[in-house]
């Protein structure tokens, strides 16, 4: 399934697909990097509903993930996914960071969304190895894709150093 996979160097938040993928926090709070900058162009009603999440289920627990509407983005919707904090790469982080994949795959199928876009989870802030990350993340997607409607997942990245590693990860696929 690795033709649906594309990888795109840019800014999340100007995709035009069905979904993006939020790196969120377990709060859904917004933050910084991809979050903050998510919850900034998409405006209030991000904000609103992550907050209706919280009040109704606490949150939203690592490896797991959360949709809102998209607001003012262009993309309709926001999965909001949450990957694991790199410990030390035997504190289950690959299966929490592949379970963050997962499970905004399976959101997407639920709603019957064909095109998502993700960031790179959990390599910012919460400082897990892009390489790794890398590999966990298009091998999740790529198996999960044999097996859905999913017409298109994008992998857009926003510096060179994330686009270099996942192309070469994305090769050796």
């Amino acid at each position: 399934m690795k033709e649906k996979i594309k990888l795109l160097k840019g800014d999340i938040t100007e995709q035009e697909v069905d979904a993006i993928v939020n790196a969120a926090n377990s709060g859904l709070l917004g933050g910084g990097g991809v979050d903050g900058a998510i919850h900034r162009a998409g405006g209030k009603v991000i904000e609103e509903e992550c907050k209706e999440i919280r009040n109704r289920e606490g949150g939203c627990p690592t490896g797991k993930a959360v949709i809102t509407h998209g607001g003012n983005l262009k993309a309709s919707y926001v999965i909001h996914a949450v990957g694991p904090i790199w410990k030390d790469g035997n504190s289950d982080e690959d299966n929490l960071l592949a379970s963050a994949y997962i499970e905004s795959l399976k959101i997407a199928d639920k709603h019957n969304l064909k095109t998502i876009a993700f960031p790179s989870i959990s390599t910012g802030a919460y400082g897990f190895p892009v390489d790794r990350a890398a590999k966990i993340a298009l091998r999740a997607v790529s198996n999960y894709l044999d097996k859905s409607d999913i017409k298109e997942v994008r992998f857009v990245l926003f510096s060179d150093y994330d686009y270099d590693v996942y192309s070469k990860a994305y090769d050796e696929l």
